[in-house]
């Protein structure tokens, strides 16, 4: 607490020399019996990249809804197993793993899940059901019972202790344009044949896509267990299409890959592994949550380290930051561009070239790759990023320091190799401005301790006008944010903490406006869970030097963007559904531990 305060306080390299990451843990928290598999021993550029975009990746609708008579998805969840292309490096043998994924009764579940590839306008019902009927939570990836979190038991805070009764589940529609009952939210979660549920379950999802062509994804989101539901592989793509996007002709299947990239921890049999002992908090439950995850095996498309045959021309990549907590920046190997056309929620006005590719959790970027110079070269796609971002431990340039490769090998086929357009929306018109907001609002982004003394990520307001509310805030603390329908707001993001953090906003569309450094008092403030929170004094922020303006390949309509430390992110986003909603970082990790919060457009209903 005396180190952040004093950060705020100051400017220059005084203030960077206090802003170090607290939740950078110095050695691995382990507890496991069986040994870690040792990520230099599993083969890199070998097994082949899947395409989540193949025909045979493609969800096919499973019959009709009778009321709307629009096509219907039944998918399950379901328990498989799944061969990631790890070895036993004593015997050679492939190893695979316990994982849950999606499926249909014709589609036998995978992991990554299958991808929905629908147009625009073309309205859909989606039934998500919990099939993990007598699955509980392997060892090696435990529920700690210590959050707020579903407890579909109703068992209460219980350190120490395993739990051993049904998985809860929820499915959310990343970046989706949805009535609130088809969001996803955490509340929403079910445990097998929907036996036990959270307030907002809803059993049949209506997604109309009205949304541009764009790159949504769906993933677990049951309350204080995301971060486990989605490690166990439950994440797939979803999406939009539209006349603008075929105009452009740009890239398409076999020339469009998908990369859902993720990063995980494997134990020597090749079972999953996270993270559950905190050796920096002495008392701390076993198992415990902790700060973030960070794997030590980078995954593509649920593959280790793949390689992807390509051809000497141009091939449309849909990049997704499927991970709990690592950022990534890109690079290609000989130093080649990326061609950025798009970002979360549709594609930029103008192709924008860049040397890095740089993302956070839950951030998307399409971009375009031309190998027509690489003949006979292999590619290897880096990645340099810290975990944490952007102050923690360098990769390890063996290991997560390298994501795929592209191998230039295959003949040049018949099909054209046509240049990227310099207009992107020729049918959509520029992407659309927002301005004329009728209120800005102060969010505040805090990391502090919780009752037992961890390290606790955490949201909440900044303002003295409401005394009793102001500063840090739980989950199920009262709705502080609160737009009517078809408001424009700017939300202010003052990042408080040593680490950057992907936050996102459920329903809307923002634009980033601009981000600026500044300084501030914070007291101490005992949060309604008797966590030790903050809050930050409204009077004394001192806004200090220029406003950075996005970069351009930031410019278009975003669902996530990276609040760096020290410094005030605003966005602005026109809210046009009634109901709830959330904001949260999408640090899986912090999301599970109280970073999260709620927001109601329209009238809050009473008792809410």
């Amino acid at each position: 607490m005396i180190a952040r305060r004093q950060f705020l306080g100051m400017s220059g390299s005084a203030a960077a020399a206090l802003l170090v990451p607290m939740s950078l843990l110095p050695r691995l928290a382990r507890a496991q019996s069986v040994p870690l598999l040792d990520p230099l021993s599993q083969p890199r550029f070998v097994n082949p990249l899947p395409n989540p975009l193949a025909p045979n990746y493609i969800y096919q609708p499973t019959g009709i809804d009778p009321v709307t008579r629009q096509p219907l998805f039944d998918i399950g969840v379901q328990q498989i197993r799944h061969d990631a292309g790890l070895i036993d490096p004593a015997t050679g043998r492939r190893l695979s793993h316990t994982a849950w994924a999606y499926g249909t009764a014709a589609q036998p579940a995978i992991y990554p899940g299958y991808s929905f590839n629908l147009w625009q306008g073309q309205g859909v019902k989606v039934r998500y059901s919990n099939q993990l009927n007598g699955i509980m939570y392997p060892t090696d990836v435990p529920v700690d019972q210590t959050l707020h979190w579903a407890d579909p038991q109703n068992s209460g805070n219980l350190p120490n202790a395993p739990y051993t009764g049904p998985v809860p589940l929820a499915a959310h529609q990343h970046g989706g344009d949805t009535a609130y009952l088809s969001d996803g939210l955490p509340d929403a979660w079910a445990t097998p044949d929907n036996g036990i549920t959270g307030r907002l379950f809803n059993p049949l999802y209506a997604y109309d896509n009205r949304q541009e062509a764009t790159q949504l994804w769906y993933h677990d989101h049951t309350v204080g267990a995301t971060r486990l539901n989605v490690y166990m592989g439950l994440a797939g793509n979803y999406f939009i299409r539209d006349a603008n996007e075929m105009a452009l002709q740009l890239p398409k299947y076999p020339y469009e890959v998908p990369l859902l990239i993720q990063d995980r921890t494997f134990l020597s049999n090749g079972e999953l592994y996270y993270a559950y002992v905190d050796p920096d908090t002495p008392g701390a439950p076993i198992p415990t949550h902790l700060p973030e995850n960070f794997g030590d095996t980078i995954l593509v498309n649920g593959v280790a380290w793949p390689v992807l045959d390509v051809e000497p021309r141009k091939y449309r990549f849909r990049v997704l930051n499927g991970s709990d907590a690592r950022f990534y920046n890109m690079q290609l190997s000989n130093n080649a561009p990326f061609v950025q056309i798009g970002s979360d929620l549709g594609l930029l006005n103008a192709p924008v070239s860049m040397s890095v590719l740089s993302m956070g959790p839950g951030e998307r970027c399409d971009v375009v790759i031309d190998f027509s110079r690489m003949g006979g070269q292999t590619v290897i796609l880096n990645n340099d990023a810290n975990a944490p971002y952007p102050s923690g431990d360098a990769a390890n340039p063996a290991t997560t320091g390298q994501v795929m490769a592209f191998r230039v090998s295959k003949p040049l086929s018949g099909v054209p190799d046509r240049p990227i357009p310099r207009d992107l929306r020729p049918l959509l018109g520029p992407v659309p401005v927002l301005s004329q907001a009728e209120r800005t609002r102060k969010i505040l982004l805090f990391e502090g301790t919780d009752s037992i003394g961890r390290l606790q990520t955490m949201g909440g307001i900044v303002d003295a006008s409401r005394p009793n509310l102001n500063g840090t805030l739980n989950f199920v603390d009262p709705i502080t944010e609160n737009p009517q329908v078809g408001d424009t707001e700017i939300w202010e993001f003052y990042n408080t903490t040593g680490d950057a953090h992907p936050i996102h906003m459920h329903l809307v569309d923002f634009r980033v406006l601009g981000r600026q450094k500044f300084s501030g008092t914070i007291t101490d403030k005992t949060n309604s869970d008797g966590s030790l929170g903050g809050v930050l004094d409204e009077s004394s922020v001192k806004l200090l030097g220029k406003v950075r303006k996005p970069a351009a390949e930031e410019a278009g309509k975003k669902d996530t963007a990276k609040m760096f430390p020290g410094e005030v992110t605003r966005v602005i986003a026109k809210f046009n559904r009634p109901g709830e909603y959330l904001y949260h970082c999408h640090i899986l990790s912090h999301e599970d531990h109280e970073m999260m919060r709620p927001y109601y457009v329209g009238r809050i209903p009473q008792g809410r």
